[in-house]
């Protein structure tokens, strides 16, 4: 990689933008300016907008083709990064791009200030020698950490729309295999409260004749979690099957044992391995995040009469949030005994978001990515949610979401790396889908 890139990348790694965290609200700004002037320097225009409470990075760098008429492409990413802790585990600090052993190191090389600055970094590359066939309209947030919505605002507002859009913040399974994510689970978050008294009791005076509201809160959550693997009937209406490609990427790709195994999980049930591309990619799955009730740090007899729990459903491809909400509603409701007072409360969500692979841009993309990496992509869903795709999906926006980080990269954890012969690979990659796109007029 040339040393001007590495010096580049440098300085965006050293900016802390830490979304999560208010002492880096500054530093989540910095980044913003340092890629609008990325931007500025690739022979575009750009500005750090304000949008609601926070900042969008919106930009266009000119097509050096078409007399006006180039098909327009949406360029996406995120500049803000995840907390660093635990430092200790560090092996370097995290906002000092370091290489060894054949890898960059650094918080946010992976996710996603690395992958990001590659699309631009092929814009720029392809504007320099006057052979940028689309215009590149840059759209970038500051707070998809945190799970924020500005840039679904704005694209929900924005009337020009694009001829496509390309997001580098995903992972491939294997090296040498990459993936192209055709669809992304929603998400549903709840907060549940459960009472079961005034106060709390003495165990030994009133156990076996009071409600104990942990008792209560654990028959609740027991009516919505999987059985055999599976939600309940009315959690999983409304899903859509796997498509003949993507029944092909999950029979070709690591199965579902070594995925698991690498990861150090213990599977569900028996199936869990033999069905996991399934069960992540085109069942909604709900999971427990977090249980609160009593003295659990003391050593103590009482019952307790508040407890409270929140739990995330993620909604498969073609699912509805009000209708599992509902459903959701209703099997907890059913299972809370007489005199007990459930509270539920629908903290966030968002809905799952799905391409055809019939899309012109994506079979460009397809094969694009062959000429530039030498291996068809794979066209895979992502178990996780990505806001923005269901809202370019609405606006009939063609996405391809893919990227370079892998398995290995530790995105969210101590140590994130990229692999240093990733960088020019996806500029090249970049470069080939921009050339690619000049079709879509």
């Amino acid at each position: 990689m040339e040393q001007a890139w590495l010096e580049e990348l440098r300085e965006f790694i050293a900016i802390p933008s830490v979304s999560a965290d208010p002492a880096h609200r500054d530093d989540v700004v910095r980044a913003a300016e340092w890629l609008s002037d990325l931007v500025k320097r690739s022979g575009g225009e750009a500005e750090v907008t304000p949008f609601g409470e926070r900042e969008l990075v919106i930009g266009e760098i000119p097509a050096n083709a078409g007399n006006g008429s180039a098909p327009t492409v949406i360029v996406y990413g995120h500049f803000d990064v995840q907390p660093p802790a635990p430092l200790d585990l560090w092996e370097t600090p995290p906002f000092e791009l370091a290489q060894r052993d054949g890898w960059y190191y650094g918080r946010g090389i992976a996710d996603d200030k690395g992958q990001l600055y590659t699309l631009v970094k092929a814009a720029q590359l392809l504007s320099e020698r006057r052979e940028l066939p689309v215009n590149i309209r840059v759209a970038c947030d500051g707070e998809e950490e945190i799970g924020g919505h500005t840039i679904v605002d704005f694209l929900e507002q924005d009337e020009r729309g694009a001829d496509a859009c390309v997001i580098f913040d995903g992972h491939i399974t294997r090296p040498e295999q990459p993936e192209f994510c055709l669809a992304t689970r929603g998400l549903v978050g709840f907060h549940v409260r459960v009472r079961t008294g005034a106060r709390d009791l003495h165990s030994g005076i009133y156990g076996g004749a009071a409600l104990n509201a942990i008792h209560v809160l654990m028959q609740v959550l027991s009516a919505l979690v999987a059985r055999d693997g599976l939600l309940a009937d009315e959690l999983r209406e409304g899903r859509a099957p796997l498509g003949p490609d993507e029944q092909h990427a999950a029979e070709v790709l690591p199965s579902g044992e070594i995925l698991l195994d690498e990861a150090g999980a213990t599977s569900l049930d028996q199936e869990a391995a033999a069905q996991f591309y399934t069960r992540t990619w085109a069942e909604p799955s709900l999971d427990v995040n977090g249980i609160h009730g009593g003295k659990p740090d003391f050593v103590n007899t009482t019952l307790v009469v508040d407890a409270h729990a929140r739990f995330t459903i993620r909604l498969a491809p073609g699912q509805d949030i009000e209708q599992i909400q509902s459903a959701a509603e209703r099997l907890m409701r059913t299972a809370v005994p007489a005199g007990a007072e459930l509270e539920i409360r629908r903290e966030n969500s968002a809905p799952p978001g799905r391409m055809r692979p019939d899309m012109k841009a994506i079979q460009l993309g397809l094969d694009a990515f062959e000429r530039a990496v030498g291996t068809r992509p794979l066209l895979v869903r992502a178990g996780g949610t990505l806001p923005i795709v269901p809202a370019l999906e609405r606006k009939g926006i063609p996405t391809v979401v893919t990227g370079f980080a892998l398995p290995e990269s530790a995105v969210h954890s101590p140590n994130e790396r990229m692999r240093v012969e990733d960088i020019p690979r996806a500029v090249a990659a970049a470069q080939e889908l921009f050339r690619s796109w000049a079709a879509l007029a």
